[in-house]
């Protein structure tokens, strides 16, 4: 397979410069400089935080000033922060941050780790950081991009994760231990997410490694998804992965969704591959007939278009900037509105956690009247 350097489109947009045109408060010029400074401020605040206080565990606890492991006991936030101190400039934290993960990681361990986690973070982290070191000017091995510690630990992350990928269908388990392997009681019921969340990440791996079974295992994942779509174009919510039949037949753009549509667009632009974006046209076209009302997108079930679930969540708050991708930019302006609308006016966007269908009418009357308090505010 011939080589393609592949960075992912998050750190694209980050390295965007900011636009010197744009009008700021009452008509007024804003300083990019002043911006820039409060996100450095507001980066090292978090991370000198975590530093002092949750090192080694993954994540700091901010209340109680303490850190925790969350995700697999790998230091998290240390991975997480890497390309961002590449983008701020800070190579010797870099470079620090770089000889403690070397010394410290450690995947052959007994934790029970998502699958789905630890590729976009921990794979997905190491990734990003090993593609932009040499743009910030950190000195790189002989035969980069192709080698080099951060691309070594990324490929050893992965193949811990490929034991999951050994189903029926290719669809991964959702956990899997990372020193044995899918437990034996795991449940076989993954979200669509934790299913077709892996071709960015798994195919740039292939593609620097030569090792080709990542991006492999990361299209036969979405090709089954794409393949157990209902007959009116819409996926659930979650699938057993050995039998193939859906148990949650919610069908929208949130939580447990969403990352899987966002993917096959990344994937087929990072990867110039023209069935990735067909497969993503046919659903947008499904989610538009069936889950759009008024440019808010409720969910349904997946084989008769019927709302189950009439709420909005801030998981979906994704979907403007992928419509922006594709060029629906008309689309995107709309359903960004009523987002940054429900924001300006509650100061936040909601947070749902998982429901049984059929406790709509509560939902219902929140949204309902949500809406109606945002069409308010538009007018005036």
């Amino acid at each position: 397979m011939p080589f393609r350097l592949l960075v992912p489109l998050g750190l694209l947009c980050l390295l965007l410069p900011l636009h010197h045109g744009a009008p700021g408060p009452e008509g007024t010029a804003p300083d990019p400089a002043h911006y820039r400074e409060r996100v450095k401020a507001m980066f090292y605040h978090a991370y000198n935080s975590y530093l002092e206080n949750a090192f080694p565990y993954d994540e700091l606890r901010p209340l109680t000033c303490d850190g925790h492991d969350t995700w697999g006991s790998f230091s998290l936030t240390l991975i997480d922060a890497l390309d961002t101190l590449l983008i701020l400039g800070n190579v010797s934290e870099f470079q620090r941050v770089v000889e403690v993960l070397q010394d410290n990681l450690d995947f052959d361990i007994d934790v029970n780790a998502s699958v789905f986690e630890t590729n976009i973070r921990v794979v997905g982290g190491l990734l990003s950081a090993h593609l932009l070191s040499k743009k910030a000017g950190v000195e790189v091995e002989a035969g980069w991009p192709c080698s080099g510690p951060l691309l070594r630990m990324a490929e050893e992350a992965a193949r811990k994760l490929l034991p999951a990928f050994q189903t029926p269908t290719g669809m991964p388990y959702g956990t899997v231990n990372l020193l044995h392997g899918v437990n034996p009681g795991e449940t076989p019921v993954t979200c669509t997410a934790g299913i077709g969340t892996f071709i960015v990440e798994f195919a740039t791996l292939s593609s620097l490694t030569g090792d080709s079974v990542f991006e492999e295992k990361a299209r036969v994942a979405l090709m089954r998804l794409w393949e157990s779509r209902s007959d009116i174009g819409l996926v659930g919510n979650h699938i057993d992965v050995l039998t193939g039949k859906w148990v949650a037949q919610d069908a929208g753009i949130g939580a447990g969704v969403d990352s899987y549509f966002e993917y096959l667009v990344k994937g087929a632009i990072l990867l110039q591959d023209k069935k990735l974006m067909t497969m993503f046209l046919e659903y947008n076209k499904a989610i538009r007939n069936y889950t759009r009302f008024d440019d808010w997108y409720l969910w349904v079930q997946m084989y008769k278009g019927t709302v189950s679930m009439p709420v909005f969540q801030s998981l979906e708050a994704y979907w403007p900037g992928l419509q922006s991708l594709i060029g629906d930019i008309d689309n995107a302006m709309k359903t960004f509105l009523n987002y940054y609308t429900v924001w300006k006016q509650f100061g936040g966007l909601p947070e749902t956690k998982g429901r049984a269908v059929g406790s709509g009418r509560l939902d219902e009357g929140i949204l309902f009247s949500q809406t109606e308090q945002v069409k308010s505010a538009e007018n005036d």
